[in-house]
């Protein structure tokens, strides 16, 4: 598979699984084969435009961090940090069952005591304690009522904890259709209304932005 080829596949994740911990447009999709979709959310070859280790590295996350991947998928970003956080624990948050059920059975079978897969809600992802990070990668677009959401995503926040936006840029030759995408500028200000503020941007992405929030 060529990196175009793969990510277009990516872009088809941006279009339907990476929200499932969140919107409700994923219900008209099926998602019941995981270990068929594990081969293209996971392909190797997404690494080289999604630079999972810079982003995680760029988090700067304490050892022993609490993180909740909201719309994990199969896990691309829950599994390397369930690895480069072996003190830590990681939430892999996601509606779909299957999605879930395979994540529970990925973590046992790659040995990550500390990776948890919780079935979440529209509405809610449903997390069990406070954490220190909430992540969504090509999730944010698919989310409706962005500021009642967050609201009660503010709820799941330890204090000082932070909230990483990653989606991808209006002018980005791959993802979603433009009509889809959510500029960056529109997920400051929903996000400043949900009661947030814009802590860091990160630039190193190629076809996505990267902003890190905090509560106000």
């Amino acid at each position: 598979m060529n990196l175009r080829m793969s990510m277009a596949l990516a872009a088809c994740l941006a279009l339907v699984l990476p929200a499932a911990a969140q919107s409700p447009h994923t219900h008209q999709h099926s998602f019941g084969d995981a270990e068929r979709w594990a081969k293209v959310f996971d392909d190797p070859e997404r690494d080289a435009w999604q630079k999972p280790h810079q982003v995680i590295q760029a988090l700067a996350l304490g050892p022993q961090a609490r993180v909740a991947d909201l719309g994990a998928g199969t896990g691309y970003f829950a599994v390397r940090l369930a690895h480069m956080l072996p003190k830590g624990r990681v939430y892999a948050v996601d509606i779909e069952p299957d999605m879930v059920t395979y994540l529970g059975s990925r973590a046992k079978r790659e040995g990550l005591s500390n990776m948890v897969a919780v079935e979440g809600a529209p509405h809610d992802p449903r997390l069990p304690e406070k954490v220190d990070l909430v992540l969504l990668v090509d999730v944010y677009h698919h989310i409706e009522q962005r500021e009642r959401y967050f609201q009660r995503v503010a709820g799941n926040l330890a204090p000082g904890a932070r909230v990483a936006v990653i989606d991808f840029k209006l002018d980005s030759p791959e993802g979603p259709p433009v009509a889809a995408r959510v500029p960056p500028g529109q997920v400051r200000k929903e996000l400043e209304a949900a009661g947030y503020r814009l802590l860091e941007e990160h630039a190193f992405l190629p076809y996505q932005y990267f902003l890190v929030f905090g509560r106000r």
